[in-house]
């Protein structure tokens, strides 16, 4: 189960491109459910084309919660996502509704099952050090890192700058490992029953199938136009939403620097990448059952004909 006030919930994960919003849709009837988006990047404004955010169509079918409720030059962070994941759900909860919170972020996904890691606080001064240092040669980074946090230094990617700099900057202010600070957010409970969490877990080859497909769809609907729009407001993208999939490459060919057909191919590769990385985290997050749309159907039936027989 859940934690409170999560533990009436139910969650629907998976990678991208694999079906969840199309379900979540499906299923949100017979649950009476509203939905809570789990994508960092569907809170942002404007970025719509780019993060597969829901039609307005089905968000007016459907209630959804946590879209579009930042500017892109603002930040999120995952407690302030758990926070207003809290008050979306008391609020769903309140009218007689089933919070059902759909999306494939998995650091919000495991915020949701095991709390949040409560490490020491940033450090401006080193964390801007480490910057620097990484703006030369961030593998210099890493392999310092895994020096002084074998753990730490195994499971993040010699590319993963940001988290790199983060466990150097735990280290240096406190001697003491990020690995063994969050040991505490890795023994999380497992769910009581295995079925509050699901991820919709896709053979491979039809994922990856999924993905080129989208991302060809997605520059066919306009997507350099948004990203130009993007690129004109007032204020450059925040960090956080600058690491949306995609917006990257657009820009390079914008300036210039990359034809849309690589960018076309650039875009597919990191996507299915990205996928491979939420299916690993998924498949090691405690109570988190893989599972295809018809199983998921199966899991909840009970709660479906629970929500028949109250109204």
């Amino acid at each position: 189960m859940l934690p409170p006030p999560f533990q009436d919930a139910l969650v629907l994960a998976g990678p991208t491109a694999s079906g969840k919003s199309s379900l979540a849709l499906e299923l949100a009837d017979p649950l009476n459910a509203e939905i809570i988006s789990m994508d960092s990047m569907s809170l942002y404004r404007g970025m719509d084309i780019g993060t597969a955010k829901p039609s307005r169509a089905d968000r007016e079918r459907v209630p959804h919660h946590l879209i579009d409720v930042l500017d892109p030059w603002k930040s999120a962070s995952v407690a302030w996502w758990l926070k207003q994941a809290e008050a979306a759900v008391r609020d769903i909860a309140s009218r007689g509704k089933l919070p059902l919170i759909v999306g494939g972020t998995p650091l919000y996904l495991k915020a949701l099952v095991a709390g949040l890691f409560e490490g020491p606080p940033a450090d401006p001064v080193i964390r801007s050090r480490l910057e620097t240092e990484a703006a030369s040669d961030p593998s210099v980074l890493h392999a310092r890192l895994a020096d002084v946090d074998p753990v730490s230094g195994t499971k993040l990617h010699p590319n993963d700058v940001r988290r790199i700099i983060r466990a150097l900057e735990v280290y240096e202010t406190t001697g003491k490992p990020i690995s063994a600070w969050q040991q505490q957010w890795t023994q999380a409970a497992p769910s009581d029953d295995g079925i509050s969490i699901v991820w919709l877990d896709v053979p491979r080859a039809k994922l990856h199938e999924r993905i080129d497909r989208r991302v060809e769809a997605m520059f066919e609907e306009g997507w350099e136009a948004e990203v130009r729009q993007l690129r004109a407001l007032p204020q450059p993208l925040s960090k956080e939403a600058s690491q949306a999939l995609g917006y990257k490459e657009w820009i390079a060919v914008m300036d210039g620097k990359l034809s849309r057909a690589d960018a076309v191919r650039q875009i597919q590769a990191r996507t299915r990448q990205f996928a491979k990385r939420q299916v690993t985290w998924f498949r090691h997050l405690p109570g988190c059952r893989p599972a295809t749309p018809q199983l998921t159907r199966d899991l909840w039936h009970s709660r479906m004909r629970q929500t028949l027989r109250e109204q």
